[in-house]
Parts: C-alpha cells; structure tokens; sequence
C-alpha cells in the first residue's frame, strides 16, 4: 500500500507492506538511522519519535495506519539548516552520552518534553523520561542536561 508521511518536515511517499512498523520504513526505506533497533517490543525506548506531537516508540506503530502523520526524529529535532538544538547541545555539554545508543531516544523524548511544558524539575524529567532506557550513565547527566534546558524555555 503507498503511505504517506511528513517526516522532518518533508512530505514522503513510499510503499509498504500494511504490518510493516515506522521504526522498519524510518530505517530501511527513509535511511535515517538515528532512531535505533532496540528491544523491538516497545520496552527500551531507543526508537522513540514524535508522531503527531507525541512521543512514541516506533518499533510498535504500524505505518499501514498513519498515512498522513507527521513524524519527527532525531534527525529533525534541530530544524532545517541547524545542527543541533539548545537540548542537543546540553547533551554535548553535560557528556549526557556514553555509548550513545539510547541517545536519540532519550532526546527526542525530552524535547517532546520540554513542548508540552513539563515543569522543570528533576522529579518531573525522571518520570518524563521513565520509558527509555539507558544502561551506562545512570541517568544524572542526562537529567541534567534536560533540566538545564527546561530552566532556559521555562516562561516563568
């Protein structure tokens, strides 16, 4: 079946099979492979994207049924003509990353985060980010650099 999707911005048509998942088309088809092939089951969070202003795990959408979403990964979390974002760049700054395979997820789950405006507090960032998984920081560099951002776009 032909599907189509705006993906970082960009309209894309592609054919697909109707069970295929977004994280396979995102990968195999679109090649963009910074949303990572974790536990396929949707426990790890190393495959999480925005899909229609929330953040989901890909490895459990089938792309059969979102024809016409609008899709963000962490290819597009800085936007056209930027390398990275302010959260990106706390990501750099605090060394949030050591092997760096959770990476994109937590990202991309943080910067859907800091959207919907969550209070920017190290309690509400830990259960924020409660569905992605990170085996080698323990988790205090990257609420750090999450909480670093949340205090920078907090309007209050």
């Amino acid at each position: 079946m032909r599907v189509s999707l705006n993906v970082n911005g960009d309209t894309v048509q592609t054919y697909v099979e109707p069970r295929d998942t977004l994280l396979s088309v995102l990968r195999e088809q679109l090649h963009l492979t910074g949303t990572k092939w974790g536990c396929l089951t949707g426990d790890c969070g190393a495959c999480t994207v925005i899909l229609d202003g929330r953040s989901v795990v890909s490895c459990l959408q089938t792309v059969g049924q979102l024809d016409g979403a609008s899709v963000t990964t962490v290819e597009g979390i800085a936007g056209r003509g930027q390398v990275m974002n302010d959260l990106q760049e706390a990501f750099v700054a605090h060394g949030a990353a050591q092997c760096g395979f959770c990476t994109p997820g937590m990202v991309v789950a943080a910067e859907q985060l800091l959207r919907d405006g969550v209070e920017p507090s190290e309690a509400a960032i830990r259960e924020g980010l409660a569905g992605n998984l990170c085996r080698c920081t323990g988790y205090s560099k990257i609420i750090d650099a999450v909480l670093s951002v949340a205090r920078s776009r907090d309007p209050r």
